[in-house]
């Protein structure tokens, strides 16, 4: 039987007086009830009530059990009555992990207007390329690149992370702009220091796959860094649409070979499953799809 349940059922017994009132406050039988109080005095190992065919009292283990238990009920309802107001309105601490590159230009502006929305609310963004664990970790949400295979989490598509090659005007007046991929030879390229022969892109050349230059003059662990190399005119840059996209709108980086980017990779949100998700998490992925979703 449940210890809370019969901690209410010895209370009820008290304040009113009787197995009967009881029974009737809280809608069982009178033998319920004197089920539960015989098994609170089973656990405790002593008698909690002084009873006859007219009138019970309470034991000194009794009067001390029954002003704790009330205590413990009234914390238990303080905790309900907390974790229901996070269920009304978004509050509290979310937490949130993202890749590098794409969390810190594409997450990390939305979750500054979702927080000016939702000012009860704090978010804890990681920003990292590392594959973490959202249940050891206490991670409510993470965003990841590439396909899903984990059946344990609930994972909803929100966008295609596309790549794009370009260059500032300045390098391709100086260089020329490729038309091909083979053209690659002829070129200054910039590259990421975590892509290697495992993970780096392939383009689609016209016979089979041409791999972006890996002899490239400049690598960088930071996309940022690239980008701002390729603004400066160091090279041809590939990199996620999202890291260049002011700078190709205002003309500082250009595109080129847009016949041969690599395929688009799915982005996903992906959680924790729970019948009850809280207003935080749910208001923050419905923001998060709201501006990302139609890319």
């Amino acid at each position: 039987m449940d210890k809370l349940r019969s901690m209410e059922t010895f209370i009820a017994v008290v304040e009113s007086g009787s197995f009967t009132g009881a029974a009737a406050r809280l809608e069982m039988s009178a033998v319920m009830v004197g089920k539960y109080v015989a098994l609170l005095e089973s656990q405790l190992g002593t008698r909690l009530l002084e009873r006859n065919t007219r009138r019970q009292s309470l034991t000194d283990a009794g009067r001390v059990y029954f002003d704790e238990a009330k205590r413990v009920l009234e914390q238990v309802a303080i905790a309900e009555s907390a974790v229901e107001r996070l269920r009304v309105a978004p509050s509290g601490t979310l937490r949130v992990t993202a890749p590098t590159s794409f969390g810190g230009s594409a997450i990390a502006p939305l979750t500054a207007t979702f927080l000016q929305r939702y000012p009860d609310v704090r978010v804890e963004l990681d920003l990292t390329n590392r594959m973490v664990d959202l249940v050891e970790e206490g991670i409510d949400l993470a965003i990841r690149i590439g396909d899903i295979h984990n059946d344990d989490l609930v994972a909803k598509y929100l966008c295609p992370y596309r790549m794009v090659i370009c260059a500032a005007p300045d390098y391709l007046a100086r260089y020329g702009t490729p038309q091909n991929p083979a053209d690659l030879v002829d070129h200054l390229c910039l590259s990421h220091s975590v892509w290697t022969a495992r993970n780096e892109w392939r383009l689609p050349g016209v016979e089979g796959e041409v791999r972006w230059k890996r002899d490239a003059v400049l690598r960088c662990n930071d996309g940022y860094g690239l980008r701002m190399a390729a603004r400066a005119g160091a090279g041809l840059l590939l990199q996620p649409e999202v890291l260049v996209a002011e700078d190709l709108e205002s003309g500082r980086l250009v595109r080129v070979l847009e016949e041969y980017i690599p395929a688009p990779r799915p982005v996903h949100l992906l959680w924790r499953q729970d019948l009850r998700p809280l207003p935080k998490l749910t208001e923050f992925i419905a923001h998060i799809l709201l501006r990302l979703g139609t890319i």
